[in-house]
């Protein structure tokens, strides 16, 4: 039965003023999935306006009275969670481990912000004579704007909802086009937790049509996005006009460096993950291949044999699904036909697997390793964004390979695998990116900061300073003493 999905504005399930609805495509088998509400500028005026009214009433509530709603949706999402997984399997193509460690992180995102209804704190300062007093509060900044990704469509809202919402803001999702139902089935929970009328409003349709009008809307005080840098950029320009709150997840281009005294094991087990984790389509996925020497082949053979053991296709029975479209799919075998044309060569996959005929028109592409990469080549320059990795050989020069791994425009997630105390604590300093990963995977942490250098975005998301991104401080200047003027000049003009 085919799905339709309508907006999400003050409380009520709404259709499209425009009467306009997209299709939605399974990404396993190309067919039809469902259809969701495209939607108009009066439309996204409508959820700004019930956003706004709303946000009055939800800052008056105390964090703790907030947190209860949290808690009434994580119940929710609890009780439901296969059906959560279903869906993250058939409109992203997650392999069911996967989506159901997604759900996973949903829960653990909004229950470590539901824990920080008593954390919000602000400051009480000396003035500047006796009984004189400075309070510093920290205050909601008021309409959210939340554009979400489809690579992880549910860990996202939940992880920018769950923030936004406890420090007394009120939100507006915009989720990816690609993955409509997974942002649509989290609204509805928040419905039936009894969120009140304009905390949380779902708007879906053309970037084009209404991406740059909800940027500038004067009405939108933050704008938190993860996404594509280029959409960054447009972003900030669009919204330079209401000196709009920014909080930017962008790309990534994620070094991985294996020295020489490395656990090779370990390192290649992690790179499946750092790799092959959702097809590769993730920012902070490994994107660059640094191997010593003294390694190099012996590295290289053991993750080809790992790579092998693969199995592509169906995500309910596979470990690796398809890419999310038909555009990524040309955007993944360019990268590789690029890197072959510059000098590069394949040694294991490249092209589409062989699959029934099930799933024939499903973007699925080849888990594909290149050797022979050099360090000016597309392939390791720009991201790639599916399951594709080159490799290149690096000296004994530790410097230098550090110089390698920051020579990137991008600066979000990096690894590093050795036993050498002295390089790995090295590498903690000058490695400059968001996030350093030493003999280990990913993902980041709830309570670990979320932040990219260059451009990768700017201020971050999850812990304590992921929360403070939503909060702005107001300063109340106080004198109690009984003659507030006494001792004091003050000019005639105030």
């Amino acid at each position: 039965m085919e799905k339709i999905q309508n907006l999400f504005i003050n409380g009520e399930w709404t259709k499209p003023s425009s009467e306009e609805y997209l299709d939605k495509y399974n990404p396993t088998t190309g067919e039809l999935y469902g259809k969701f509400a495209s939607a108009s500028r009066e439309d996204v005026d409508r959820s700004i306006d019930s956003a706004y009214d709303a946000q009055k009433k939800w800052e008056r509530l105390t964090s703790v009275e907030r947190s209860k709603y949290l808690y009434k949706l994580i119940d929710l999402i609890s009780q439901d969670r296969e059906y959560l997984t279903n869906i993250l399997m058939d409109e992203v193509g997650k392999p069911r481990v996967e989506a159901e460690e997604e759900v996973d992180g949903v829960l653990d995102q909004l229950q470590y912000y539901a824990e920080f209804a008593r954390k919000i704190t602000g400051d009480v300062v000396e003035g500047t004579k006796p009984e004189r007093i400075i309070y510093q509060y920290k205050v909601p900044y008021g309409v959210v704007l939340a554009i979400t990704p489809w690579n992880f469509p549910a860990a996202m809202v939940a992880r920018k909802i769950g923030p936004a919402l406890i420090s007394g803001n009120t939100v507006i999702i915009k989720p990816s086009s690609d993955t409509p139902f997974v942002a649509g089935w989290i609204v509805e929970k928040v419905r039936q937790a009894g969120f009140p009328p304009g905390t949380v409003n779902l708007i879906t349709g053309k970037g084009s049509v209404i991406g740059d009008y909800m940027t500038s809307h004067k009405k939108i005080s933050v704008i938190t996005l993860t996404g594509e840098t280029k959409t960054g950029v447009q972003i900030m320009k669009s919204s330079s006009s209401i000196m709009a709150k920014l909080i930017l997840e962008l790309g990534g281009k994620a070094p991985f460096i294996v020295w020489k005294d490395a656990d090779l094991e370990l390192a290649a087990r992690v790179l499946m993950w750092a790799k092959y984790w959702n097809s590769g389509q993730s920012c902070i996925a490994a994107e660059r291949l640094y191997v010593h020497e003294d390694v190099y082949d012996k590295f290289i053979n053991l993750f080809i044999e790992k790579t092998k053991t693969l199995r592509i296709g169906d995500p309910r029975t596979n470990d690796m699904g398809p890419l999310i479209n038909s555009g990524q799919l040309s955007k993944v075998s360019s990268f590789v036909e690029s890197a072959v044309s510059e000098g590069a060569k394949i040694v294991f996959g490249g092209g589409k697997p062989q699959l029934p005929d099930k799933f024939s028109k499903g973007f699925f592409y080849m888990p594909t390793i290149l050797t022979r990469v050099k360090q000016n080549m597309k392939i390791f320059r720009e991201e790639i964004f599916g399951p594709v990795i080159g490799a290149m050989k690096v000296s004994d020069d530790f410097d230098e390979v550090i110089d390698l791994a920051n020579d990137s425009d991008y600066g979000l997630a990096s690894y590093l695998f050795t036993k050498d105390i002295s390089l790995a604590m090295k590498a903690s300093r000058e490695i400059k990116f968001g996030e350093l990963y030493i003999n280990m995977p990913g993902p980041e942490a709830s309570q670990g900061y979320h932040t990219g250098f260059r451009m990768s975005g700017q201020a971050g998301e999850n812990s304590k300073y992921g929360v403070e991104e939503y909060v702005k401080v107001k300063n109340v200047y106080i004198d109690y003493s009984k003659d507030s003027t006494k001792g004091e000049v003050i000019p005639p003009y105030t």
